[in-house]
């Protein structure tokens, strides 16, 4: 039984895994979004939160540190620049993943994992969305041509 044991082992040793949470962390930082299996993406999202949570404050600290896991100097470059600027306010939950299907050769349950900051279709949407009432309240334009048609009305009468 494996009571307790939160790490999906990926079925591979652990030299292994890391080094491939390791490339898809990599090639997910410069690519701000990649295609894999869901379990996999699962474990890049537990393998990636923690790094760019690091890289929001730019010390050498925490450049040697996120360096350790990456193993990859342009990555962490771009992370510390260009990722932590965009999630900088963010409290947390920088990728999101999402479902695309099974795959052709052996129906795997595959995914896409990004960086929900640079995703344009999702945030501009967001952006351009204004409070509304649910009433249906008139414009200011609109109710003074309403206010002039009735004074026209009545001086004519």
């Amino acid at each position: 039984m494996r009571h307790g044991k939160k790490i999906n082992h990926l079925g591979r040793k652990a030299g292994h895994r890391n080094s491939m949470l390791a490339n898809m962390a990599c090639s997910l930082i410069e690519h701000k979004r990649i295609n894999t299996t869901v379990a996999k993406a699962k474990a890049l999202k537990q393998f990636v939160e923690p790094l760019v949570t690091k890289s929001k404050t730019d010390d050498t600290h925490n450049r040697r540190v996120v360096f350790s896991y990456l193993r990859s100097k342009e990555a962490v470059t771009e992370l510390f620049r260009e990722v932590a600027q965009k999630v900088g306010d963010r409290p947390g939950g920088y990728t999101r993943i999402i479902k695309l299907g099974n795959r052709l050769g052996d129906n795997a349950d595959m995914a896409m994992i990004e960086f929900v900051d640079f995703n344009e279709i999702y945030n501009v949407a967001k952006k351009e969305a204004k409070k509304t009432t649910r009433r249906g309240k008139k414009k200011a334009s609109e109710a003074e041509t309403v206010v002039e048609t009735t004074n026209e009305a009545e001086t004519n009468e």
